[in-house]
């Protein structure tokens, strides 16, 4: 499975997701280097006797990477969150584990400005209730700097974390504790010190649940995720806009008569947002991956769908230097195995492009 893609700054691309095929326990972390025409690099498996899960990879200012997941080989409880960094080669540097006697898991980790890095956690261990929003702020090497939760009396979680352009934090996820439904999107802006600026909820009388976030160019926020509350089928892509302080701006769900999921959004270099997740609704298998692109105003400018006959998800999606997109996911349509890990790279349009074929009377 892959669960993050990022371009990186030789052109290539780094894939993080996780292995049962390779490693040494049952899950280990799968980290992929390729060139910037896909080809393998190098692959490096971590982990311990049990399981390991990564969700999140982000290329370092040296070069390196760090990578952030979850651990059950390691750590001080149940579930622990699992932080790695790697050197530009896949080796390791370090590997830390935080948590307590529960569940700990890390879903999203990003450099700070001061060279360290900022985790987002859905924890058991700590905070008010079953589970909490829990956010780690470490230094370079790791070492834990603060760490904060936020929550009520049910189930918050934390999905996405992004630095904003005031040094502080925006969080993106779900909560069962406030808002209107059984889940409602939960958006957190915290400041430098990991102390709370505003919280807010978006959502109607069911589920509806945020997976990524970016701050935008206007100084205010682009959500994704899922909705149903809204929308034309049983779960709809759930697009939000908000300003700088989280008031919601516009609103949009995409989608069909079944389940339509979005798991990552970013800003493009035209003003609109490209969304990946997966349908339900439309394509050639039983789900395959979707590729949104929408405009500065929310409206759909295309949609693509990517697949065979099984199941195909797209997971995350970064636009690439060319102004063509870069989307990492799952198939179980194609490759080796059950499932394998599924990259894909378009143009500015959302085609996969062309292909010669050799010896053919008609190239095509």
């Amino acid at each position: 499975w892959a669960y993050s893609v990022q371009q990186t700054s030789d052109g290539g691309y780094i894939v993080a997701g996780y292995t049962l095929s390779f490693g040494a326990g049952s899950w280990d972390i799968f980290l992929l280097k390729t060139d910037a025409s896909g080809n393998l690099q190098w692959a490096k498996t971590f982990g311990g006797s049990s399981v390991e899960m990564t969700f999140s990879v982000q290329q370092t200012s040296d070069g390196g990477y760090i990578v952030a997941g979850i651990t059950n080989s390691f750590g001080a409880g149940d579930w622990d969150v699992f932080l790695l960094k790697t050197n530009a080669s896949g080796n390791l540097q370090w590997a830390k584990t935080f948590g307590g006697s529960s569940y700990d898991e890390a879903r999203s980790v990003q450099q700070t400005s001061d060279g360290g890095y900022i985790v987002a956690v859905y924890t058991g261990s700590f905070g008010a209730g079953s589970g909490d929003v829990f956010l780690l702020k470490t230094d370079a090497s790791g070492n834990l700097q603060w760490a904060k939760t936020f929550g009520g009396s049910n189930n918050e979680i934390a999905l996405s974390v992004q630095q904003t352009s005031d040094g502080g934090y925006i969080v993106a996820g779900y909560t069962e504790s406030f808002g209107a439904g059984y889940t409602d999107i939960f958006l957190l802006k915290i400041n430098a010190s990991g102390n709370l600026q505003w919280a807010k909820t978006f959502g109607g009388s069911s589920y509806d649940r945020a997976y990524s976030v970016q701050q935008t160019s206007d100084g205010g926020y682009i959500v994704a995720g899922e909705t149903s509350s809204f929308g034309a089928g049983n779960y709809d892509v759930f697009l939000l806009k908000t300003d700088a302080s989280g008031n919601l701006q516009w609103a949009r769900t995409f989608g069909g008569s079944n389940g339509d999921y979005a798991y990552s959004v970013r800003q493009t270099s035209d003003g609109g947002y490209i969304v990946a997740g997966y349908t339900l609704s439309f394509g050639a298998g039983s789900r395959d991956a979707f590729l949104l692109k929408i405009n500065a105003s929310g409206n759909l400018q295309w949609a693509k769908t990517f697949g065979g006959s099984s199941y195909d998800e797209a997971r995350s999606v970064r636009q690439t230097s060319d102004g063509g997109y870069i989307v990492a996911g799952r198939t179980g349509s194609f490759g080796a195995g059950y499932s394998d890990v599924f990259l894909l790279k378009t143009n500015a349009n959302g085609n996969i492009g062309t292909c010669a074929i050799v010896g053919s009377p008609t190239p095509t």
